[in-house]
């Protein structure tokens, strides 16, 4: 039913990210935005973390739900609707993946702010939804 292989990866992949990420959030606002490899280090890793939940959900809503998503935030209010995720943690998500959608496309516009913000937000989240989906294995 499921890749093991594909969900252990890209649960792995969510565990390294967080563990950079922890590093750089521990940083105070003034010197996060003032630290160019620390901007750079948190958006890429926030991708890299977002995209690979994102992906453990489509994983989980095709070989389980047998659904495709329209949009990648919808993915999560899936795994919700199936009593696989809490309503907070899918709202919390959602909110995750709207902002890679603006860290891949709109890489001009990020507001460095919000980025603290996330690592303050989803961290705990994205590490909490790695483990959720673990144990469906």
């Amino acid at each position: 039913m499921f890749n093991q292989e594909l969900i252990r990866s890209r649960a792995q992949e969510i565990a390294d990210s967080v563990a950079r990420l922890r590093r750089i959030n521990a940083l105070p606002l003034e010197r996060f935005l003032a630290d160019q490899d620390a901007l750079d280090i948190a958006c890429y890793r926030l991708q890299v973390a977002i995209e690979a939940a994102l992906q453990l959900c489509y994983h989980v809503c095709a070989k389980q739900l047998r659904q495709v998503p329209e949009e990648y935030a919808q993915c999560f209010s899936l795994l919700e609707s199936a009593g696989l995720i809490p309503a907070e943690l899918s709202a919390s998500l959602q909110r995750a993946s709207r902002f890679r959608n603006l860290l891949v496309h709109m890489y001009w516009k990020i507001d460095y702010q919000m980025v603290y913000s996330t690592l303050q937000e989803s961290l705990d989240d994205l590490e909490t939804f790695a483990g959720r989906i673990v144990a469906l294995l």
